[in-house]
């Protein structure tokens, strides 16, 4: 098995992990990417790969999150001391003044390490929803949408990435409803705007999805209230965004500090935890307003902090 030691250990390969790679390489600090984070299915780039189109990260008027994700990876590969694995965390733990991570393939130990872990999509937990998971439920609408082509669809959620996928899934299908449990979606203007320019969009608040029904796959959802004299809908696809479980779990064997969201919670000026020579950065730290850009922010910052430790602890570099 092999048994290597490093400088600078990141858990997690999307945005946030691969900008703290590539600073912490520019750094001198020999660094390892594990990409396969402990509860997360998402490839290397993490969440931002599920975005179709991204218009808000600076330097890029429009692409997709695989192009942006790609991008950052490649910078970060362009450092000698780079490292990318992709091999899913099974244990964590402090050995002496470091760090030791063991995955199927390896032991790794670090002087310092970073989660960037992100985190997962909620699943809709009612009769049914997991029953018909890949034959009509999905929570990719990026990945799905081409196989519903002028079906009916419906997005469970009122977020900002609710709205994203029906504006999304509306230049690939017949109908695509929004269906949210509140007095009104909340996405940002912009995309709000859209929303209520897209004439294949129709959305259903104060409403709740209790039960999904169909065959050899979805045919309908049934609602806790009536729409237009039915509780049922007749739907051939459900998108579900509702939001995201936090994929901290890894940080508790440290005496990581979580917040009753299990965020990670750091200091926002250096990314640093309650636990010396461990950071936190991306939608895994509790940061309110979660974007690719702020997590990159957090990742460069915990990898010159990483940088800070090392150096005031006097342990040599890998």
């Amino acid at each position: 098995m092999n048994k290597e030691s490093y400088d600078f250990l990141i858990i997690g390969a999307g945005v946030a992990g691969l900008s703290a790679a590539m600073y912490g390489a520019r750094l001198g600090l020999k660094t390892l990417v594990l990409g396969a984070s402990h509860g997360s299915e998402l490839p290397i780039g993490g969440v931002i790969t599920t975005t179709n189109i991204v218009e808000n990260y600076p330097g890029f008027i429009k692409l997709t999150g695989s192009e942006l994700a790609d991008k950052i990876k490649e910078h970060a590969e362009s450092y000698e001391k780079v490292e990318i694995k992709n091999e899913k965390v099974e244990e964590l733990k402090k050995t002496g003044r470091e760090f030791k991570v063991r995955t199927k393939n390896g032991e790794y130990f670090g002087k310092t390490i970073l989660f960037a872990t992100g985190t997962k999509w909620k699943q809709l937990q009612v009769p049914g929803a997991k029953e018909f998971e890949n034959r009509g439920v999905a929570y990719c609408a990026l990945c799905d949408a081409p196989l519903f082509k002028n079906k009916t669809v419906a997005v469970v959620g009122g977020s900002d990435s609710a709205a994203k996928d029906a504006l999304l899934l509306a230049e690939h299908v017949k109908k695509v409803y929004i269906i949210y449990r509140g007095e009104k979606i909340h996405p940002e203007p912009i995309n709000m705007l859209k929303i209520l320019a897209c004439k294949n969009i129709e959305i259903i608040n104060k409403t709740n999805i209790v039960e999904v029904k169909g065959d050899k796959a979805v045919r309908k959802a049934v609602l806790d209230r009536e729409y237009k004299g039915e509780k049922e809908i007749a739907l051939e696809g459900i998108f579900v965004a509702i939001g995201h479980i936090v994929l901290s779990d890894l940080a508790k064997p440290l005496g990581v500090e979580l917040n009753q969201k299990s965020e990670i919670m750091i200091d926002h000026k250096t990314s640093e935890t309650n636990v010396a020579g461990v950071f936190a950065a991306g939608d895994v730290a509790d940061k309110p307003f979660k974007q690719a850009i702020t997590g990159v922010a957090e990742g460069c910052t915990a990898a010159y902090s990483a940088y800070e430790y090392i150096t005031r602890s006097k342990v040599e570099t890998a």
